[in-house]
């Protein structure tokens, strides 16, 4: 390693323990998505994972709220691509709805990028990763995401005590969760898809949560449109993001200026918060048999975002967020580029699998230390 490489590492790693020292404490999530349906599933956990490599969020899981075969490859698709492999991916073990994209951008994802978790019978059975990471969380600390079904928070809730906690479902939400961020129903009323599609759960889970809910409601994502931006920025190649969207948005009309950002709003502000964009209308949701959603102004612990500011502030900002490259993919490219310019192909070759290398250890030490740190917080 020559001196000037030594200088770099070492600037490298001041850096990174300066941001740790620096950042806002990163908000835990447990991210539960039907992936499939549609795609503002793929900005959604774009964002979160834009986030996490910002400081901002730790990803405990990803979780599916369908059983389509290849749900949990898409999941570990997006968490490789953003270089967290690790995550743990959940999926329903029972009965679940079945629903996938008519695009078939999930097909492409899967025959294109590397993804360990083949089939979902590699996947862990999403209520049981759900208690056995709940169990291992200091109290009342964890933000749980919903972009999808209700099934596996509705059958959280139906869980009695196990080798994970003694604690019933409800019991163990309640201790462990800080808040449930929803894109769910239409607000003040109307029918809404993540509701009334599996309307039993959603009407389980709304009426026994005893922890605060917010909703994203329908109203709020259908004008802000995303992904344009993204298809037409020629510098992010070989991407999964990228690649969905491109996919899916010329197939339909409705589409032409980006996609409807449901998802992608309750992601935002499950980490950074409401109060820059949007106001709360406190009550309570009620769900009928059919699904469809009323308000209860008089309810309490829940409630529907409003908005407050420009809604193509938060455009613009989705926009930007689902442009995020993974941090070791710009470093490589930069590495690239410096390296042709003076070496031999196989001297090139050593030189990147020696800074690979050198991230690898320096991720791996971060994680050890959040490791560590959440073992002291949860004693």
């Amino acid at each position: 390693m020559t001196a000037k490489s030594i200088i770099f590492f070492f600037l490298f790693c001041c850096a990174i323990g300066a941001m740790a020292q620096n950042r806002v404490k990163p908000v835990p999530v447990i991210f539960d998505s039907d992936m499939g349906p549609d795609y503002d599933d793929v900005g959604a956990i774009t964002i979160l994972h834009t986030l996490a490599d910002k400081g901002e969020a730790k990803i405990l899981a990803t979780m599916a709220s369908t059983n389509y075969e290849g749900v949990a490859g898409v999941l570990n698709v997006f968490n490789t691509y953003f270089n967290k492999p690790w995550i743990p991916v959940g999926v329903p073990k029972g009965t679940a709805l079945n629903l996938r994209d008519w695009q078939h951008w999930t097909d492409t994802l899967l025959a294109k990028y590397p993804h360990k978790i083949k089939t979902n019978t590699e996947a862990a059975d999403a209520v049981k990763l759900y208690r056995k990471i709940l169990a291992s969380q200091p109290d009342h600390s964890v933000t749980i995401i919903t972009v999808g079904f209700l099934t596996n928070l509705s059958n959280l809730l139906n869980t009695g005590a196990d080798e994970y906690s003694s604690l019933t479902g409800k019991e163990l939400v309640k201790k462990k969760v800080k808040q449930l961020v929803c894109m769910a129903g239409r607000f003040p009323s109307g029918s809404e898809f993540n509701v009334m599609k599996d309307a039993p759960s959603s009407k389980n889970v709304y009426e026994n949560w005893d922890t605060p809910v917010i909703f994203s409601g329908f109203e709020i994502g259908v004008k802000i449109k995303a992904g344009l931006p993204l298809i037409h920025n020629s510098t992010i190649q070989n991407s999964p993001v990228k690649d969905a969207f491109r996919i899916s948005i010329p197939m339909a009309a409705e589409d032409s200026l980006g996609r409807c950002s449901w998802d992608e709003t309750a992601v935002l502000v499950a980490i950074r918060g409401y109060n820059l964009f949007y106001d709360l209308h406190k009550g309570k949701i009620v769900v009928a048999a059919d699904g469809s959603n009323t308000w209860d102004d008089k309810g309490i612990g829940q409630a529907y975002l409003v908005e407050k500011a420009d809604y193509k502030t938060v455009q613009d900002l989705i926009n930007e967020l689902i442009m995020h490259q993974p941090v070791s993919k710009i470093i490589n490219k930069r590495s690239i580029g410096q390296v042709r310019k003076n070496q031999s192909t196989g001297s090139r070759i050593a030189k990147i699998e020696a800074l690979n290398r050198k991230i690898d250890k320096i991720e791996a030490n971060i994680r050890r230390r959040e490791t560590e740190i959440s073992r002291v917080e949860a004693q």
